[in-house]
């Protein structure tokens, strides 16, 4: 029992942190809700792979505080969504648009995976095959002879 509360309580600890802190938290909830939204939208640019919601980083945070910020400011969700993409790039965009100069974000894993099983074939059948048998020699094919002779008879 207390091995499984040891694990519990690391499990919970290893969950990801909702890093919004209340002082960031705007005072109107619609507004709050949108911000939300829109940070579970964008790409913590230190993290890589967490949106700015989740993150503790203080880029994030800046993040964070921009979206709410414009929000405040009446901008749409479109428009805060294009201001982080005018100064960051397509990447901040946790699901960047497909276009030819995001294809890389999107087909380059897909890519990378082909190769290496076409390299991988390759590699397979560069291979020295498995080596014959060297014949026998006259004494033991006379043995041999002799063996089936013995089963045959």
């Amino acid at each position: 029992m207390k091995r499984f509360l040891v694990v519990l309580a690391f499990s919970l600890l290893a969950a990801p942190a909702l890093a919004v802190l209340p002082h960031e938290m705007l005072t109107d909830p619609a507004q709050e809700a949108r911000a939300r939204n829109l940070s579970r939208e964008i790409r913590c640019q230190v993290c890589q792979n967490q949106s700015i919601d989740d993150s503790n980083a203080p880029l994030a945070a800046d993040l964070r505080r921009i979206v709410r910020e414009r929000i405040v400011a009446g901008d749409s969700d479109r428009q805060v969504t294009e201001f982080l993409v005018r100064r960051f790039g397509d990447n901040v965009l946790m699901r960047p648009p497909v276009r030819p100069d995001t294809w890389p974000l999107w087909f380059g894993p897909a890519a990378i995976l082909v190769v290496a099983g076409i390299g991988l074939l390759v590699f397979l059948r560069r291979r020295p095959a498995a080596q014959a048998a060297a014949p026998l020699a006259a004494d033991e094919e006379r043995r041999l002879a002799t063996l089936i002779e013995r089963k045959d008879g």
